[in-house]
């Protein structure tokens, strides 16, 4: 298709939604971060693009658009299409519950069945959120989960770990952003190796877990993000392996952790029959996150 000279022939917001829902869907996109279909991300691409906030969509619907600003909706429009390139990346923001994050290609875009479970500071495994003193987040990423963290739980001091340089430059534009310096330190680690001698009362990860014949059936859309955050090992399950293995070297007394693991649960289940693992309920059901004391862990044999 040509998009150079679409943004003669369209001049409303009206007109550019409705122009880029159809294209979305004679592409066949993947709809997977952040939204589920056509309609619903091009209204995020169409608002987010011009700087509106999205509950303001009536007001704006019929109001006409500056050249300058049809230019740049054509050119984002060609490159999700051709290019399958995630709205996020393009708009270099992402919104995971109710908070918004800065995200480029050198992060995965925040989604995560453990950001609703801290909704309400993971009740009630947690009984008081100042019970919380120190958390960690493995495989932080973006910094999201570490921030949820801060919030959910306010007396916390919190590390936010992750392998890549890159993906924590990132993380730390959004720990500045929500001005959390004071209160999260990010860490270069792959998993626990620079993390000896701290101990948390609470780890959470949303570590890679795909598998690789899934790896290999990706949609054009995910092989966009770095691999090195989505794939692990043959099974899924190899950063979910050191986490079992390791975390109780790194939990205090009573210390809890919480994975989440995709669509693993029964290969995880056949690995480590004698961990009494809690599936925590999300929206989606309870296959997806788990929930393990130290105790547990070390009753298991799985003490580090």
């Amino acid at each position: 298709m040509q998009f150079n000279q679409i943004h003669e022939e369209l001049f409303t917001i009206r007109d550019w939604i409705r122009f880029t829902v159809s294209r979305f869907e004679e592409a066949g996109l993947f709809f997977g971060h952040g939204t589920d279909n056509a309609y619903d991300e091009a209204v995020w691409l169409v608002m987010r693009a011009l700087h509106l906030p999205m509950d303001t969509l009536e007001n704006f619907l019929d109001a006409s658009l500056a050249l300058v600003e049809r230019k740049h909706l054509a050119h984002l429009v060609e490159r999700r299409i051709t290019e399958r390139v995630p709205t996020a990346y393009l708009l270099r923001e992402a919104w995971l519950r109710g908070f918004k994050f800065y995200v480029d290609e050198r992060v995965i875009v925040p989604r995560s069945f453990i950001a609703e479970l801290l909704d309400d500071g993971l009740q009630p495994w947690i009984d008081y959120p100042e019970m919380v003193e120190s958390a960690a987040d493995i495989c932080t990423g973006s910094g999201c989960l570490g921030i949820l963290l801060a919030n959910a739980f306010p007396d916390a001091q919190i590390d936010v770990v992750d392998i890549s340089p890159d993906a924590l430059a990132v993380c730390n534009i959004n720990i500045a952003n929500y001005g959390l310096e004071y209160r999260i330190n990010a860490v270069q680690s792959d998993m626990f190796s620079a993390l000896q001698g701290r101990t948390y009362d609470l780890i959470i990860s949303n570590p890679p877990y795909v598998d690789a014949p899934s790896m290999a059936e990706l949609p054009v859309e995910y092989r966009n993000e770095p691999q090195i955050a989505l794939g692990s090992g043959a099974d899924g399950l190899d950063h979910t392996h050191t986490l079992l293995t390791q975390a109780a070297s790194y939990l205090n007394q009573g210390g809890i952790l919480v994975v989440e693991i995709g669509h693993n649960r029964d290969v995880l289940m056949d690995a480590y029959p004698e961990v009494p693992f809690t599936w925590l309920e999300v929206a989606a059901g309870d296959q997806f996150v788990f929930l393990v004391t130290r105790e547990q862990l070390m009753a298991a044999g799985l003490n580090g």
